[in-house]
């Protein structure tokens, strides 16, 4: 432990069992990397420590976990966290038998929270997003990805990712922005969805990457939203301004978005219930990351299961996220997000917990900074009160974090 004799951490936890989910402390024997009874040094907000304790330490501050378990902070790579309004009563209306087409024509849908969302100002959608943050925080996320898309015209695209940046400012919380312009078409644009796409693709994209409020393009491929050659050119565009891309793919219909965001080096492609092996192929070549959203899945009470044989077998490192909006998703829980990805998906208890880590955090591109516990990582921890890790997804409720370091 040379660093401890040179220099004194800024703090140690020791007496912790240490979950690390790091390929290099991981083994067959062994799937969640665990260090048991160990201690981990920290200095300037990095890692600078992993292993046995030393009493011999220097350190500013000890922590004493008490025999509790250590994990990464938690990432949520996918969420739609600002937006004006709710969509509640359409909820009930569609559990009366009011089908969504009546809904959409009556104003419903999508187009109404773009309507909520256009009619608040800054302040209010920063917030009501802030209670739904504060959610994610409580439950030991340190990292979270937000979208816009419910603005559809510059003004207002630009309006939310202020209020996302604006989050990552005030909150103890590292927040990665998505533009999503090419979410759904505006009712300005009913009629004219390529007239839509030159908006984003010559006038969103430009604006928004010389204001750096994004760090990654993101469309909706399908056959109710943009078109394969439509999502092409926001790609296109996106890389001409420096941003890297990734796609909403094969949730309802296989458009081959996912093996189109593989071409473009993807960092991800999310939905995937319609994913072929063609495109499977090709995110595993290209190491795009899948990205699974129990929570819509559940919401919209669908029956087509993601390939997830066939995505293990081609080794595509899959990811879980909340998918939090108001119209599909409106969780609040990356915590309930692990056992439904258990229980619908059948995904294991690690699959899970690597899921809303190591995986979504090259999801993010964030792999060598946060995900697993490793020297050099940021120290982004979270401390749970539990007997073992495969705890988090099989809990139904509850919140057993104990402390969160960031």
């Amino acid at each position: 432990m040379s660093q401890s004799e040179t220099k004194p951490f800024d703090y140690i936890i020791h007496n912790v069992n240490i979950a690390t989910l790091s390929e290099q402390y991981a083994s067959e024997d062994n799937p969640y990397g665990v260090i048991e009874n160990g201690m981990v040094g920290v200095t300037g907000g990095v890692i600078t420590y992993l292993g046995d304790y030393d009493t011999k330490v220097n350190s500013k501050e000890t922590i004493d976990a008490q025999g509790q378990w250590l994990t990464p902070g938690l990432i949520d790579c996918h969420t739609h966290l600002v937006y004006g309004g709710n969509r509640a009563s359409e909820f009930e209306m569609r559990l009366n038998g009011v089908a969504y087409e009546e809904i959409a024509k009556a104003g419903g849908g999508i187009i109404s929270s773009v309507r909520a969302t256009r009619e608040a100002t800054e302040e209010e959608l920063f917030q009501s997003a802030a209670k739904r943050l504060q959610s994610f925080i409580d439950e030991g996320v340190t990292t979270i990805e937000i979208k816009s898309g419910y603005g559809l015209d510059t003004e207002n695209e630009i309006k939310m990712l202020k209020v996302a940046k604006r989050l990552e400012q005030e909150f103890s919380i590292r927040v990665s922005t998505t533009f999503l312009g090419a979410h759904a078409l505006p009712p300005e644009f009913k009629d004219n969805s390529d007239g839509y796409i030159d908006l984003v693709c010559n006038d969103m994209i430009p604006k928004i990457a010389e204001q750096g409020l994004a760090d990654c393009v993101d469309a909706f491929c399908e056959n109710i939203g943009f078109s394969y050659a439509q999502t092409e050119r926001v790609f296109k565009a996106a890389q001409q301004h420096g941003l890297k891309v990734k796609l909403h793919a094969e949730q309802l219909s296989d458009q081959s978005g996912a093996g189109l965001a593989a071409d473009y080096n993807a960092l991800s492609a999310d939905h995937l219930e319609y994913l072929s092996q063609d495109s499977i192929d090709k995110m595993a070549k290209s190491g795009t990351v899948a990205v699974l959203l129990p929570g819509a899945f559940y919401f919209l009470r669908e029956t087509k299961l993601p390939p997830m044989d066939e995505l293990r077998q081609a080794g595509v490192p899959i990811a879980v996220a909340s998918d939090s909006n108001p119209g599909t998703s409106p969780a609040q829980s990356l915590l309930l997000m692990l056992n439904m990805a258990c229980t619908l998906f059948r995904m294991t208890p690690l699959e899970a917990l690597q899921g809303v880590t190591i995986n979504a955090a090259k999801a993010l591109g964030l792999e060598d900074n946060v995900g697993s516990i490793e020297i050099g990582k940021s120290a982004e921890l979270a401390l749970w009160d539990i007997d073992h890790p495969n705890q988090l997804s099989y809990q139904l409720g509850g919140n057993n974090l104990v402390k969160v370091f960031n």
